[in-house]
């Protein structure tokens, strides 16, 4: 037949048989697991997510309770996971910008020390960094002694506390904030386009910015807003007020941020070194000292060949996370890994751990690709 002659029609039916083989060796698989999981009495479904959980859970971001459900668990899990990734993916991202830039320096002892950095970071296993640094949290004074660098903060071996915030009428201040982002992001594209049309920038992200500091004091000053500085207490054997930061918590933040920065830093000093010399000649050409043509032309050019390596980099983070549990931190790895020793679901909780990574990191992905192309060059 001239349909299986044609090498277009051929490449679809393969295609389409190759996808179908798949389909039914994974549908033979499973329904092998649930027979024998059935046959031996193991349950099978998710109507545990519904059941107390009776696990306790140190760090939550939201009202977490052992009552709760082992989905709620799940769901504190996923909102610690997050936090330590974007907190280590912003962290990271500008000590990396930093770290590259040092490496380049024609100081031998800045782009010694720099250089130390990305080898210890490149050259050691992420949970013997993690383990290190939370050993020197163990060597740390107890509470009764706890170090006190600065007013109001201390330091012992339960972590760090320093003083809390608390702001009345947070619904208005959560408006004014989102307000004051969005006029300052519309003052800014409205300045770089009378700089296309006219060659000058004008001042009015700093006429926009200063309005929305006055508006602020004058709210503050109408007493609409109630700021109030709660400072901690050392007691014998706690401390009672501010925010506590455990040494878990701080142990993971700082170990992922040191080593992502080391790859970060290595990735920048590529990207920098990528641009040409023609560049650095025209910027010094017309008068651009080295910070302004590092800011203004070498960084951006940098990008479009920085980002997709940054783009493993943060999915990277986020699976780097999972070593938390060396170091005791609840993520959602660990309270998945809990959850599954406590219900025997094994099967479903290996399911939702990869479909829940696997759907932060396609987000990632999307989010650092959209931007990608937002940098690339269009070409006519």
């Amino acid at each position: 037949m001239r349909v299986f002659n044609d090498r277009h029609w051929r490449n679809w039916v393969a295609q389409f048989l190759l996808v179908a083989g798949l389909i039914a060796v994974f549908f033979v698989i499973a329904d092998t697991a649930v027979t024998n999981l059935r046959l031996r009495g193991i349950p099978l479904g998710f109507e545990f997510l519904s059941m107390p959980s009776g696990m306790p859970i140190a760090e939550s971001l939201i009202a977490y309770t052992p009552n709760n459900s082992y989905a709620r668990a799940i769901f504190v899990g996923i909102l610690n996971t997050l936090t330590v990734s974007i907190l280590v993916v912003i962290a990271s991202s500008v000590l990396g910008l930093f770290l590259g830039l040092m490496r380049l320096s024609s100081n031998p002892a800045i782009s010694g020390t720099a250089r130390v950095w990305v080898e210890i970071a490149r050259n050691t296993p992420l949970v013997v960094i993690l383990l290190f640094i939370y050993g020197i949290w163990t060597a740390l004074p107890s509470i009764a002694n706890a170090m006190q660098p600065i007013p109001g903060v201390f330091v012992s071996q339960r972590g760090i506390v320093f003083p809390a915030v608390s702001i009345a009428g947070g619904g208005l201040t959560f408006a004014v904030i989102v307000s004051a982002m969005v006029a300052i992001l519309a003052a800014s594209r409205i300045a770089a386009k009378i700089q296309d049309l006219k060659g000058k920038r004008p001042p009015i992200v700093a006429v926009v910015a200063g309005a929305i500091a006055i508006s602020f004091a004058a709210v503050y000053a109408l007493g609409i807003l109630d700021v109030r500085v709660e400072w901690p207490e050392r007691r014998r054997f706690n401390f009672v007020g501010g925010i506590e930061i455990s040494p878990e918590f701080a142990t993971l933040i700082t170990g992922l941020i040191f080593y992502t920065t080391g790859f970060i830093g290595e990735i920048t000093r590529s990207g920098v070194l990528a641009v040409k010399r023609g560049y650095w000649e025209a910027a010094s050409s017309l008068g651009l000292k080295r910070s302004q043509t590092l800011r203004l032309v070498v960084v951006p050019l940098a990008l479009r060949v920085v980002v997709p390596p940054l783009n493993s980099q943060y999915i990277n983070v986020v699976k780097n996370s999972t070593l938390a549990i060396a170091v005791g931190y609840q993520e959602f790895f660990t309270i998945a890994g809990t959850v599954i020793n406590r219900t025997s679901h094994a099967i479903e909780g290996i399911a939702l751990i990869l479909l829940t990574y696997l759907v932060i990191n396609l987000a990632l992905s999307l989010l650092m690709n959209w931007y990608n192309r937002r940098l690339a060059l269009v070409e006519r």
